[in-house]
């Protein structure tokens, strides 16, 4: 996308009065509000870690239930040290990773490239690893990566009954389980359980403050005492121990505060949603229903006209409605992902069904 049709996009999504898939890009000044809400800016800002990050760090720590949380300035380092961590405490220098998790997708092999790991794959599946195919593992692996949910086999999770056994599998074979928590928050809905429960199966685990919550940035390090002294050494090590990170702090406790108890709504609120839009002429939903508050929608366009028509739509009638359209190895056939936050709780069925089909209508222009 060039820069010129980004501003555009952003443009128009930002003057829309109706939004379905995602939510209205955040202003500067909007992220100063986040700050007023997330904490008491009269008081002191962080000192290399101190003050609000502190408060943050106790407050993951509580919700997942661990003994300490660490806070990152990226996902990208915390997962690095945690796979690190496994394979100093194991003496193994081979992780079982997804071929389509974040550390293979999105980190550049940051594990192979900075701390000279390297990995196995339980399963090339389109799902999370079961606990036979760790079992079957060929070789000992010091950490095994569980992301939840999958990003890019379309957000799909486990059952609860499917995470346990891999935890179970996980200690059996005397390997760490490391949570890709990411997104952990979207969990709890589909897996039936709290937060600390889930991350109580795992010896750590990830979580990003900007995916779901919406904060600036940042992220945390859940697990022992020991883990967390071993991360705040080796965050230091990566150039992570910024400082101030007041900014990052207090906007993931906004959204803590605003977001999280929200989830379950969305969540409940994108099956309708995934209804509608699967009931779309040629269309397909994955995970159908959803298995949190964001999924895939197949439409039998090109990429190109779908961007266009979401584009028009939202210039002439302020509607946004999906947009991040790729196009897939099935010619004609594009691929997006739907968020349901809480622009679109109000959506009907109904109106999705009208909007979804003058939409359409200019794609096939």
């Amino acid at each position: 996308m060039s820069d010129n049709t980004r501003q555009r996009r952003l443009a128009a999504l930002s003057a829309c009065d109706r939004i379905l898939s995602g939510t209205r890009p955040a202003t500067m000044r909007d992220r100063l509000a986040d700050m007023e809400a997330g904490g008491d800016l009269d008081g002191r800002p962080d000192f290399y870690g101190d003050g609000p990050v502190t408060t943050l760090e106790e407050r993951v720590a509580d919700l997942l239930g661990t003994e300490a949380a660490v806070f990152f300035p990226t996902g990208t380092m915390a997962q690095q040290v945690a796979l690190r961590y496994g394979a100093d405490r194991t003496g193994r220098s081979t992780v079982a990773l997804h071929p389509l998790g974040h550390q293979e997708m999105h980190e550049r092999h940051a594990y192979a490239q900075v701390s000279g790991l390297r990995s196995v794959w339980p399963t090339t599946a389109p799902r999370n690893p079961t606990a036979d195919e760790i079992t079957e593992l060929g070789e000992p692996v010091s950490t095994v990566v569980i992301e939840l949910p999958l990003r890019d086999a379309g957000f799909v999770l486990p059952t609860w009954d499917e995470l346990t056994a891999v935890s179970a599998a996980a200690r059996a074979i005397g390997a760490r389980l490391h949570f890709d928590g990411a997104r952990i928050w979207d969990s709890t809905p589909h897996l039936g359980h709290s937060l600390s429960e889930i991350a109580s199966l795992a010896d750590s685990t990830y979580v990003s403050f900007y995916k779901t919550l919406g904060g600036i940035s940042g992220a945390a390090l859940t697990g022992t005492a020991e883990l967390a002294s071993y991360a705040r050494v080796w965050r230091h090590r990566y150039g992570g121990d910024v400082f101030q990170q007041w900014p990052a702090a207090v906007t993931a406790l906004a959204g803590l505060d605003r977001e999280l108890p929200r989830v379950p709504d969305y969540v409940r609120h994108a099956r309708t949603v995934a209804a509608a839009l699967s009931a779309l002429p040629g269309a397909r939903v994955s995970p159908e229903p959803p298995h949190t508050h964001r999924f895939r929608l197949w439409l039998p366009y090109p990429a190109q006209a779908l961007n266009d028509a979401a584009l028009a739509l939202a210039e002439e009638e302020k509607v946004w409605f999906a947009a991040g359209w790729q196009d897939t190895d099935v010619p004609g056939i594009a691929m997006t992902e739907i968020t349901v936050a809480a622009p679109a709780l109000a959506w009907t069925t109904k109106e999705i069904s009208e909007v979804a089909e003058r939409f359409l209508s200019r794609a096939a222009r």
